[in-house]
């Protein structure tokens, strides 16, 4: 099954490819697969899910996968690292900030930790980090500047460790820009608000 599910996905039929998995993952809870079998398991059927569109699938997976790993290996293990990290961008993607904000401040210094600061997956944690600050409605002036500030430090360990060219820097790099424009159109509206309420507040002269 697992032969004919590859080459589903490699002949760009994802659907079929999915339903495969799927049987393929109901057949290895029948015969008592380990634990951690069923989480690889479970991480392919994320990705298919999310590549899919079925957004709230690969989260509803995803918060499986990072709880899973947590009980089974420890927090400081780094495929638990990896899972807490992709159930991250899964809650940004779904526009749900504040979850992924809780997660994130949980799980960086355990990366930080654990990997260390200039490691891949710690990098793509502050990146989601970033995201889960400035893209949000809510979002404040300070959190407009921690998430620039945040992309800014990242895209520069990125570009020493992992090189320029590298897909992760670039794309923070991207992020860093967006991030950035988000900040400077904040303040020039802060301070057009500050100005206009200053010229309100300003006693006439009267003649």
């Amino acid at each position: 099954m697992t032969v004919l599910g590859n080459g589903l996905y490699d002949a760009d039929c994802p659907e079929d490819a999915l339903t495969v998995d799927e049987a393929r993952f109901s057949m290895l809870k029948r015969i008592g697969a380990s634990e951690r079998d069923l989480l690889d398991m479970q991480g392919n059927l994320a990705c298919a899910y999310g590549e899919l569109g079925q957004f709230e699938k690969a989260l509803s997976m995803e918060r499986d996968i990072y709880s899973g790993s947590t009980r089974l290996l420890g927090e400081d293990h780094e495929s638990t690292l990896g899972a807490a990290g992709n159930y991250a961008i899964s809650l940004v993607d779904l526009r749900r900030f504040e979850e992924a904000r809780t997660l994130l401040r949980k799980m960086i210094p355990v990366a930080q930790r654990v990997v260390g600061e200039s490691h891949e997956l710690t990098l793509k944690m502050r990146w989601s980090y970033a995201q889960s600050l400035y893209k949000d409605a809510g979002a404040t002036l300070d959190d407009l500047r921690e998430a620039v500030a945040t992309l800014e430090d990242a895209g520069r360990i990125a570009r020493r460790v992992l090189g320029s060219a590298y897909p992760t820097t670039e794309g923070i790099a991207g992020e860093f820009r967006y991030a950035r424009d988000a900040l400077r159109e904040r303040e020039a509206s802060s301070g057009m608000a500050t100005r206009t309420r200053a010229a309100r507040a300003r006693p006439s002269v009267e003649e």
